[in-house]
């Protein structure tokens, strides 16, 4: 921003007498020192108030996934507690024994969570800073799960080759796929067809074949098994 100096030509030429006043005789008094700071403090601060007002301030953003979609789009992740948990088909606990086996636990996989399940929950939780109370929620879940894709191998594998034969007539037809550790081809065609059909009903469901907490939220809450 340029400042304009108001007035004649500015103070006394040099040589000039002063009068009284300070101001060469016939000239008008030029603008004094602390005119000129003031004027110049004040340009400052309408600089400033113009580049605050042009410039925007960050703002908190909500965490967004990749995909543009929350998990709040999913059905909330199953509670499962030492018990029959008949809230749940044994699947749901099968996977939780599989995901516990993945992480170094040594289960029978056999979908009921007793003394032993409960025992390798609470030793999970210990270890990752959780509540140690053997109940498996939300937190739990999110901290067991593993992501796995095409050339993975092991337990957690198994807990997706597992569900998608418990969605072939919710288990009761010829298995749709061999549970065997190897998430191979016909594992990764099984996991972008039930992403393409979670996504007709979740729009920006992931569609990639890869397990992450997204996918895995909706095979453990039983999304399309019916």
């Amino acid at each position: 921003m340029s400042i304009r100096r108001r007035g004649g030509g500015g103070g006394a030429a040099a040589g000039l007498p002063r009068s009284a006043g300070g101001a060469a005789p016939g000239h008008r008094a030029g603008p004094t020192v602390g005119a000129v700071v003031r004027v110049l403090a004040g340009s400052v601060a309408v600089l400033v108030c113009l580049t605050l007002a042009v410039v925007p301030t960050a703002s908190a953003q909500p965490a967004v996934s990749s995909t543009g979609m929350s998990s709040a789009a999913l059905p909330p992740w199953p509670v499962l507690r030492q018990g029959s948990n008949s809230s749940w088909p044994p699947v749901t606990v099968r996977s939780l024994q599989y995901l516990l086996n993945a992480r170094g636990a040594r289960l029978d996989v056999d979908g009921i969570l007793g003394p032993r399940t409960d025992a390798a929950v609470r030793v999970f939780q210990q270890a990752h800073g959780l509540v140690v109370d053997g109940i498996v929620g939300q937190r739990t879940w999110s901290s067991v799960i593993l992501t796995v894709q095409r050339g993975n191998v092991g337990p957690a594998v198994r807990a997706v080759q597992d569900q998608a034969n418990f969605r072939n007539l919710r288990g009761e037809g010829p298995p749709t796929l061999q549970i065997d550790v190897v998430f191979g081809a016909d594992t990764d065609t099984w996991v972008r067809g039930y992403q393409s059909a979670v996504a007709v009903d979740v729009p920006g469901f992931p569609v990639d074949g890869i397990v992450g907490p997204l996918t895995w939220q909706a095979l453990v809450t039983e999304t399309l098994s019916g």
